[in-house]
């Protein structure tokens, strides 16, 4: 799960040495955000009521666009059944000349996510383009724009995030655009801290503004902590009893009910405000469950791609026909802190001559930018002070790092409050400025 920033250079010793105002810190009370227990805020989000007014799919001039960033490998994706050589974005336009926001997904979510779509919806109400990016964790981001398909130092994922941005807006040479933001929610804040700090020296977009949602702090904290959800003891389940029969069961009883399931977020507030609503302990593990199948996506994915052989034999064939249960099911026994020690360590070695795996958490956290985080004015973070991927100090370090251009909300878990009224309200006011 996200890192980041610097301020123009000729502003730059003012800022230093002038203090760093407060963090802004609404209360509970004057807050007002409803759900106070964070895995259920991260799984519901937001009343239907509280969320802000959107405008309707068929009111956005929209559409899905292709670029071709890595010929060179699309013969091996094809021969491995992989349906992916073009990586996919959306783009909504304006029509006449606006701003433009990058959007950035976070961990394995699609450029189309939930969230994304949400994201998207908001700020082209606004009155900005809006062009939607895949987390580089996704699998159709690794396969067909990542140059080592294997995500997670930051420095190297924001250079494909970069070429990716540079390539989409070369394909729309008659886009009006005004100026350039950017932003990301989880992983993909950090991402975007990342990809701000390279623009500083390639200067291909001078974004006027970045926000950051709720990114991790500590990458390795943020991943163990989601890691370790999946582990959470569920009183009351004997041992014969699992937990996906436990929710299976209530998600019956709820069927007999109500007469019908919708899966979305309306459902789940509404499936948690009734009698057959989920414990602390099956909420955190339903949240950590879900972050464990895209953990497994990337392990499989980046194995794959390298022919490491750790999930899939080097030598194996693999085409359509080729059953892929199996290796999903190590590749789930395989979480994110495998994956680090078997794949990107030892590569970030290979690469970089890198010694330790602490070197290379401080590479790829927020700390590798602190400086920049608090001498450049035009980047700001929105948190919560219960999100579940934060860690001890993680607060600590973003009052330090931003001061008053950290808002830090007290509940809303981890980007459950993102399509809060209030939240939606604080996110347009940054990028007005």
């Amino acid at each position: 799960m996200p890192a980041f920033l610097r301020l123009a250079a000729l502003f730059g010793g003012l800022i230093l040495s002038a203090p760093l105002l407060a963090a802004v810190e609404p209360d509970a009370a004057s807050y007002g955000y409803p759900l106070t227990n964070p895995f259920e805020a991260t799984i519901a989000t937001t009343p239907p009521a509280l969320r802000p007014e959107l405008p309707a799919d068929d009111a956005i001039d929209q559409a899905d666009y292709a670029i071709k960033l890595r010929p060179e490998r699309e013969f091996a994706l094809l021969k491995n059944f992989w349906p992916v050589t073009k990586l996919r974005y959306r783009l909504a336009r304006q029509d006449g000349p606006a701003p433009l926001v990058f959007v950035i997904a976070g961990t394995g979510a699609p450029y189309s996510s939930g969230t994304m779509e949400y994201l998207k919806k908001l700020f082209y109400g606004a009155g900005y383009h809006v062009v939607q990016l895949s987390s580089p964790t996704s699998y159709d981001f690794m396969a067909s724009a990542s140059r080592y398909a294997t995500p997670g130092l930051s420095s190297e994922d924001a250079d494909d995030l970069y070429r990716v941005m540079q390539a989409v807006r070369a394909q729309h040479p008659d886009l009006e655009i005004t100026d350039y933001y950017l932003t990301g929610y989880s992983l993909g804040a950090l991402n975007a801290a990342f990809v701000s700090k390279l623009d500083e020296t390639r200067r291909s977009f001078n974004f006027k503004r970045v926000l950051m949602l709720n990114p991790p702090v500590n990458l390795y904290t943020s991943i163990s902590n989601l890691d370790s959800l999946v582990q959470t003891k569920v009183s009351g389940i004997d041992d014969n009893t699992t937990f996906y029969q436990v929710v299976m069961n209530k998600l019956t009883r709820y069927f007999q009910e109500k007469g019908y399931i919708d899966l979305n977020e309306a459902m789940l507030y509404d499936f948690q405000q009734s009698g057959e609503q989920l414990s602390n302990e099956q909420l955190a593990m339903l949240i950590g469950t879900v972050f464990r199948f895209s953990s497994a996506d990337i392990v499989f994915t980046s194995d794959l791609l390298n022919r490491r052989g750790l999930i899939t034999p080097p030598n194996l064939p693999i085409d359509q026909g080729t059953p892929l249960e199996p290796f999903f099911r190590r590749a789930l026994q395989c979480d994110f802190d495998c994956y680090i020690r078997e794949q990107l360590l030892p590569m970030w070695r290979v690469r970089t001559d890198g010694g330790s795996l602490i070197q290379l958490i401080d590479q790829v956290s927020l700390y590798a930018l602190e400086d920049y985080l608090k001498s450049s004015d035009k980047i700001a973070v929105m948190h919560n002070a219960d999100d579940v991927i934060l860690g001890p100090g993680d607060l600590g370090f973003l009052r330090r790092a931003m001061g008053d251009r950290l808002i830090l909300y007290p509940h809303g878990g981890h980007c459950g409050n993102l399509n809060y009224r209030v939240n939606a309200n604080d996110m347009l006011e940054f990028f007005r400025g």
